[in-house]
């Protein structure tokens, strides 16, 4: 079936039955084809995980050097070195052909080019499959997220169609089959579950959520507060300050996502705190080793600052400012990384802070009618 058909059918058939037939995706698997647009680790990932499913994979890079080695040794040696990938795995330099016949597209382009690649691709987009979003981060120049980019750059056609994936995901661990749990955010829910049953497979489970706002402030904001994790376990403070501050950053997180629109209710799920407890403890997060670098006295340097939380944290002191949100924890980082203030002088900054209540946070008092609503409902994972 063409791409329009497939996605056609497939909407018929939740709207009608709730689920596709029996085995619906998996019949179709072998001949259908997933487009993923970016190859640096994580859209290599992806691509390795839709392949594993039985699609067939096109996965467009910018380097031909990746291209060649995807396609030849069967391995991204420059993003994702030591993970063999399946030989359904395509790499292109053509837009045009990634995208040819996909049923779904997987946008993985770092942030601060998402505005740019869509100015100069849109047109070669289809309009009538899922467009997923799987990039993290905040545009340093507009205060965007790639949710937001999309909204502006792309037609209004391409939007009823568009949705993002946030949550504890290490690039790694996807394209190793290791057990991984996301949502799947959009305005629209058909299309939610649709991404939900193409993505979805034992070792990836996938869950739908309408709050996009939300999925993509966590995934921004988890990056700067895990080098903050990170420095903590540098200078080591020990568990309790990690746990504290993990605790603490979710408050922010609360304040500046539902400042902006979306849901505190967000922050106890898989793109809040699930995200933050992984990017603040887990080893293979660029951002934590960062922080933790930095707490051990070394420099920053221009290796170091490729981590997404860098950058970040430009971002989300300036939309703090713009909303009027206390973020103390992330405006610390900001002022380690940009400023040059001296790590223990900020920390004992933030310890020395007036007292307060915790039932002042609107994390606190959400998550408080959240539980009681679950007591008097009841709930399943």
């Amino acid at each position: 079936l063409p791409s329009s058909e497939f996605c056609a059918l497939y909407l018929r058939c939740r709207s009608h039955c709730c689920y596709p037939p029996v085995n619906f995706v998996a019949a179709m698997t072998s001949s259908q084809k997933i487009a993923v647009l970016g190859g640096g680790a994580f859209g290599t990932a992806m691509a390795a995980h839709v392949a594993n499913k039985g699609f067939q994979v096109s996965l467009w890079v910018m380097e031909t050097e990746v291209s060649k080695a995807v396609n030849e040794q069967h391995e991204n040696t420059s993003f994702l070195p030591g993970i063999k990938l399946s030989p359904k795995i395509v790499a292109t330099n053509s837009v045009e052909e990634a995208v040819s016949g996909a049923i779904a597209i997987l946008l993985v382009i770092p942030t601060p080019f998402v505005g740019q690649w869509v100015a100069e691709h849109h047109t070669q987009l289809p309009t009538e499959v899922p467009l997923v979003c799987c990039s993290k981060g905040i545009e340093i120049q507009s205060l965007r997220t790639p949710y937001e980019i999309l909204v502006d750059e792309l037609p209004g056609k391409y939007h009823r169609m568009l949705c993002v994936i946030s949550g504890p995901s290490f690039a790694k661990e996807v394209a190793l089959g290791m057990p991984t749990n996301v949502t799947c955010a959009s305005e629209h829910s058909r299309v939610a579950a649709q991404v939900q049953d193409i993505l979805s497979a034992r070792h990836f489970r996938v869950y739908t959520g309408s709050d996009v706002i939300g999925a993509e402030l966590c995934g921004a904001i988890k990056n700067v507060l895990a080098i903050a994790s990170g420095a903590s376990d540098g200078l080591q403070f020990g568990a309790d300050a990690r746990a504290a501050l993990i605790t603490r950053g979710l408050a922010e997180m609360a304040r500046l996502v539902v400042k902006k629109g979306g849901r505190a209710s967000t922050i106890m799920g898989l793109a809040g705190v699930g995200d933050l407890v992984l990017t603040c403890t887990g080893t293979l997060s660029r951002n934590y080793t960062v922080g933790r670098q930095i707490g051990e006295g070394k420099a920053m340097d221009t290796g170091m600052a490729v981590a997404e939380g860098v950058k970040t944290s430009l971002a989300i002191r300036r939309l703090a400012e713009d909303l009027q949100v206390d973020m103390p924890l992330c405006n610390a980082v900001y002022q380690v990384l940009h400023e040059g203030v001296d790590i223990k002088k900020v920390l004992g900054e933030l310890q020395d802070r007036p007292l307060r209540s915790e039932e002042e946070d609107v994390f606190a008092s959400d998550f408080i009618q959240t539980a009681s609503l679950f007591r008097t409902k009841g709930t399943t994972g």
